[in-house]
């Protein structure tokens, strides 16, 4: 957008969220064409809840969604709306603060939290839409696209579908691959060669542990499989509320292991108290969690100020685009099931070539919008207006 065209735009009347649209699904496993539930760690599930909410201001709307329970569409239409409506649809800082507050004894952080994350994508979906012009373009971009890793490899996956899944992420292009392991060490290490075996040793191997083990174990595990299959990336050995296993973890991993979290983190203080804790090597953030592009942004600027790499979680669709904003961004994990779900939800999803996602820049905002498609998923819709 010119300059000429954004001072035309910003002495228009000020546009204001006049309606708020909310719809939640929820989408089976099988989707993947697979016959039964997934699992890491320390859970398995059969289905993924998802929030999408559309905001709306004179002719142009703004998309947003969050992986979340369906509970979140309640707190959407109940509390968020109310917020949202009459707003000024350009003060999206003002707009996520006070549906903070809104939020506050109802506890901002899970459920809630999520419904305010994906408010304020729409938001910011909303307010580039208005003025004509792409999200990257509106904030500046760092880069042009973002590396991608294939993410999958659960638990109970045979040794062949753990092999033919992470194989063909390498042939595709991908540079790096993850796949889950669960508390028991010996299994973790032997599913950790099928998996070397398969992807062969130019891509690096990502292991994901969802905090199912403990610090010893943990500690153990991280020598052994870097020494047996030069795992270089290590993300919740131990719970992320244990900043001091976390710590203990990284300061006596290999040194070419990065130690990762920060998948639940939902508040710029929940980032900051693991920065200090020296709880990572490299941070992670989910927009759709941790309050939308707002709070993924005060994350990429705490790892800018604290040298820290930042990666960033599931929702490929979404993070592609946040992840050509915000500089410290490294990878965007590219999930075997949120890659189905996007697809299908949405247009606009930027495709992974050659281990990279690149976003279309001549699309207005994020560039996503609502597909029509998996209304048989469809559990639950409001309109408030």
């Amino acid at each position: 957008m010119s300059g000429t065209a954004m001072a035309d735009a910003m002495a228009e009347p000020r546009a204001r969220i006049s309606r708020v649209h909310v719809r939640s699904y929820r989408i089976p496993t099988t989707l993947g064409g697979q016959p039964r539930s997934e699992t890491d760690g320390t859970a398995r599930w059969d289905h993924t809840d998802v929030l999408v909410v559309e905001v709306h201001a004179g002719d142009e709307r703004g998309l947003g969604y969050s992986y979340t329970s369906s509970a979140a569409q309640t707190v959407v239409r109940d509390t968020l709306a109310g917020v949202v409506l009459g707003a000024d649809a350009c003060d999206t800082t003002a707009t996520l603060w006070a549906m903070a507050r809104a939020v506050r004894n109802m506890g901002r952080h899970g459920i809630a939290g999520a419904a305010v994350s994906a408010m304020d994508v729409a938001l910011h979906d909303l307010r580039a839409r208005l003025f004509g012009a792409s999200l990257i373009d509106l904030f500046g971009a760092a880069r042009s696209r973002v590396r991608a890793y294939g993410s999958g490899g659960f638990t109970d996956y045979t040794d062949n579908e753990l092999a033919h899944q992470l194989e063909g992420w390498a042939t595709a292009g991908m540079t790096a691959v993850k796949m889950k392991i669960g508390s028991d060490v010996t299994a973790a290490c032997r599913r950790v060669m099928v998996a070397r075996a398969a992807i062969g040793n130019d891509v690096e191997l990502f292991i994901d542990a969802n905090g199912a083990l403990e610090r010893k174990p943990a500690i153990a595990l991280a020598e052994r499989v870097h020494a047996d299959a030069g795992v270089t990336w290590f993300e919740e050995p131990v719970s992320s509320d244990d900043l001091v296993g976390l710590h203990l973890i990284r300061d006596r991993s290999p040194a070419p292991m990065r130690i990762a979290a920060g998948e639940y983190a939902d508040t710029p203080a929940s980032f900051r108290d693991m920065i200090r804790a020296g709880a990572v090597d490299t941070l992670q953030a989910d927009a759709t969690r941790c309050g939308g592009v707002t709070g993924f942004l005060n994350a990429a600027a705490q790892c800018t100020a604290e040298g820290l790499p930042l990666s960033a979680h599931t929702a490929p669709a979404l993070h592609a685009v946040l992840g050509c904003i915000a500089q410290p961004v490294v990878h965007v994990e590219s999930f075997h099931d949120h890659e189905l779900i996007e697809a299908l939800l949405f247009d606009g999803v930027s495709p992974v070539v050659d281990g990279f996602l690149e976003p279309r820049r001549n699309l207005a905002g994020h560039g996503l919008f609502l597909s029509g498609r998996g209304d048989e998923y469809c559990i639950g819709r409001d309109d408030v207006s």
